[in-house]
């Protein structure tokens, strides 16, 4: 029943019923913020990644059957490049390094949703021999292939500028009609892509509104280094916060998860990776730069919480 449903929503996406998403006003720790809620760009095609694979879904690739990427068996890339594979007639061959036995046991999450739309998922750490992924894949996998399309981890690729600079024309032209100057848009990043083109474009045109980010991916150095391996200008990057205390991609922290559960009161729900670690530094930001005004981007993600909430309520309880 539930991949009929998928199957029936799919038939009714077109690049045109991808609008632009509204922007919502909250109140959280006493301070004003502005959402953008790219969440809501569609119910299976939306956030970040959708934006960064919108240039795939809007242009005609008449000889493409198959598309390949690469990254974690609960990425949100998965569901996004399933979703992607779906709306184009193409079959999706996603690689991992490694599959756990209870996921595949007990599916949820991207990687169910992405099963539930077709997607074939390949562990194949025993298969790399010292090799990195992309190593891996463009020596074995792609290699004198045909008919493939090949996305890097995460959507870090030059084709991302095309949506993302459809996400900075509509905050420009937001801000141009509620007369917000000197906006300051945040979003937390792991291979910056999104951040970067944003901050791109408004350099471009020239404008007031400064992108602001942090690593949740590595660290400051690792963010400075995707950035110079799609741009070399550097005048054009994101602000970068570094945050006060190192944290560990994908760890569970409990200020993560207590800051989540005071974002739900806001009305909005967000996803339990990216999301804690950008709302502390964004708050660390706004109690330092009070008057600033701020846009905060919901990049979407939220099928991770079902992997990531039972994680956090076995560690800490409900707080």
């Amino acid at each position: 029943m539930m991949a009929r449903k998928i199957c029936l929503l799919f038939m009714l996406i077109t690049p045109s019923l991808l609008a632009q998403t509204p922007v919502q006003h909250i109140e959280f720790d006493g301070y004003d913020f502005y959402v953008k809620r790219d969440d809501l760009l569609h119910p299976e095609f939306s956030g970040n990644k959708a934006r960064k694979f919108r240039y795939f879904l809007d242009h005609d690739f008449p000889d493409i059957q198959l598309l390949i990427g690469y990254g974690s068996a609960q990425a949100n890339s998965l569901y996004s490049m399933a979703a992607l594979a779906k709306l184009k007639g193409w079959q999706l061959h996603f690689y991992v390094d490694h599959l756990p036995q209870w996921l595949v046991q007990r599916p949820l999450g991207n990687y169910r949703a992405a099963r539930l739309l077709g997607a074939e998922i390949l562990a194949v750490a025993n298969q790399l021999s010292g090799l990195s992924m992309e190593q891996y894949l463009a020596q074995q996998v792609l290699a004198g292939t045909t008919n493939t399309l090949f996305v890097p981890e995460g959507g870090r690729c030059r084709a991302a500028e095309y949506g993302v600079r459809l996400l900075a024309q509509e905050i420009q032209q937001w801000s141009e009609q509620q007369k917000v100057e000197g906006l300051k848009v945040f979003l937390p990043s792991g291979t910056g892509t999104t951040a970067l083109y944003l901050a791109k474009y408004f350099h471009e045109i020239n404008s007031d509104i400064e992108v602001l980010t942090c690593a949740v991916v590595g660290g400051d150095h690792y963010l400075l280094q995707q950035f110079a391996g799609l741009s070399d200008d550097r005048r054009c990057y994101p602000s970068v916060i570094t945050p006060t205390k190192k944290y560990h991609f994908g760890k569970l922290y409990r200020e993560f998860y207590q800051i989540w559960q005071q974002l739900n009161k806001t009305g909005i729900t967000f996803e339990l990776l990216y999301d804690p670690l950008g709302w502390l530094m964004l708050l660390n930001y706004k109690r330092q730069h009070p008057q600033r005004p701020i846009m905060y981007i919901h990049q979407g993600g939220l099928l991770g919480n079902e992997s990531m909430l039972p994680r956090y309520v076995r560690k800490y309880g409900e707080c």
